[in-house]
């Protein structure tokens, strides 16, 4: 039996104390979590494997917020009973809905364990290099869960959403009215972010001990590649392009010939930042997807009309990563197959470079030559061939749309690129889904983000909910 205190430099989920009975849920010696004192370089250490450790959680990057994303666009759907990816699914959901609450405890968490260290390093006696490079790790972690949690209870600046989400910077270690936050406007929340990535930027290095930590942990190019999707966001596409091409330059960075040995190997020459998944801490991704007869829960399924679209070029691989499950009558995905749930997850690839930067070339005219070369790198290395479609602006960017929604399919992109371009109500407003006669539509402006959860709200006298979702 474990106990966990939530004091997360916000009231979030209330001040208390949460059990949890699983044995898998025993932290590891080697990890310091978010509430423990940390005063030497060992300590310290074991604190940032503590901090990835958060990222790692099956309610963050371990499963919930790919599922989040792609259940909420027309790539998923629920098709057993779980209910609150049903109500993502048909957005028929509110504040009391557990996996958008889970999410939300599992980012903060992250942020508070960021803070910690951001507080405490500089006191501890190791070189300053050494420290930088702790520190600098902290902010890029914090910055990304801050950009995910307001991609999902913010919005996007300029686009859709008023409210960022609450932006604790320091530690949380007491019960005081530091617990009670109130949410700033969007562009703060966003500033925040920014902030953070340039501190990551400019106190990282350009390498950790070895290739595999490179891409496992935080570096100067981590920094650059997040910095590149931050400002797609922001639509600074100028800074898009200087800096995905910074990265696409850097050596330790390639897009790899095989698609599928991206998924089957670990930290490839396409991996910019990976989370690494082993038995003793597994990926929920493989189990959620997998029919009962292969080990999974077959909780969630492929549309079909996603199969349609990605299968309509059979020379593209990616069409290829599918099993049928001839018992529920759906397709799954097998981007994530290895026994025992432990494939690896890639928070950022190269090949999104490439697509950030085709995105930023296609705003104007004279770039759009180099907008289709770089789509076609993606195309070409993943076999469909360059694209011989009409050459506008608006061509360009459905294609952009279409390759990044096939490249990272089940990778928690689809609906907030959907949001962030506008298209959201367009794409989902008429989607059909096995479980249901009838299509469901994103019909609302105000579904394209999601309530604050409930519980935040009952223990936070100054946190104010989404428009519409009530409390």
């Amino acid at each position: 039996m474990k106990f966990n205190k939530l004091i997360l430099g916000i009231s979030i989920l209330g001040f208390g104390l949460n059990t949890a009975c699983n044995v898998l849920d025993q932290e590891p010696e080697t990890q310091i979590s978010d509430q423990t004192a940390f005063t030497n370089e060992k300590s310290a250490d074991a604190a940032l494997a503590g901090l990835y450790h958060q990222l790692q959680s099956g309610f963050y990057y371990g499963r919930n917020f790919q599922i989040i994303s792609d259940v909420s666009s027309d790539i998923s759907q629920s098709v057993g009973t779980w209910d609150f990816y049903r109500e993502l699914d048909t957005y028929q959901l509110d504040a009391s809905n557990l996996e958008i609450t889970n999410f939300y405890t599992a980012a903060y968490r992250a942020v508070n364990q960021a803070n910690n260290i951001i507080a405490e390093v500089p006191n501890i006696e190791m070189t300053q290099a050494r420290k930088d490079n702790i520190i600098g790790q902290a902010y890029f972690v914090r910055a990304l869960a801050f950009f995910d949690l307001n991609r999902v209870f913010g919005g996007v600046p300029g686009v859709h959403g008023e409210r960022s989400v609450v932006l604790p910077t320091t530690p949380s270690r007491a019960v005081n009215e530091s617990l009670y936050p109130s949410r700033p406007v969007l562009i703060d929340g966003y500033n925040q972010v920014e902030a953070d990535l340039l501190n990551a930027l400019n106190l990282l290095p350009e390498t950790q001990a070895n290739n595999t930590a490179t891409k496992a942990r935080a570096v100067k190019g981590t920094a650059r590649a997040l910095l590149s999707r931050f400002y797609l966001y922001t639509k600074n596409y100028q800074e898009v392009i200087r800096l995905s091409t910074d990265v696409i330059n850097d050596s330790k960075y390639s897009l790899l010939n095989d698609y599928l040995g991206i998924f089957a190997g670990e930290f490839t020459s396409e991996s910019i930042f990976e989370l690494e998944f082993i038995a003793a801490d597994q990926s929920g991704m493989r189990f959620w997807y997998f029919p009962g007869a292969q080990g999974g829960r077959g909780e969630l399924a492929v549309h079909e009309s996603f199969i349609a679209e990605i299968q309509a070029n059979s020379n593209d691989i990616r069409g290829t990563m599918f099993g049928f499950d001839g018992v529920q009558g759906v397709f799954y995905p097998t981007k994530y197959r290895k026994p025992g749930n432990i494939d690896n997850f890639h928070v950022i690839r190269v090949s999104e470079m490439y697509l950030n930067r085709a995105e930023a070339y296609a705003q104007s005219p004279t770039t759009l030559p180099l907008a289709i070369a770089d789509i076609n790198a993606v195309r070409n290395r993943a076999g469909a061939g360059a694209y011989s479609g009409p050459i506008s602006t608006q061509d360009i960017l459905l294609e952009i749309e279409k390759q990044r929604k096939f490249e990272f399919a089940f990778e928690g992109h689809s609906f907030f690129d959907l949001v962030r371009t506008g298209r959201a109500l367009t794409v989902l407003g008429s989607v059909s889904r096995k479980n249901s006669a009838a299509p469901v539509s994103l019909d609302q402006p105000w579904k394209q983000i999601l309530p604050i959860p409930r519980d935040e709200l009952l223990s936070n006298p100054n946190m104010t909910q989404n428009p519409n979702y009530g409390n």
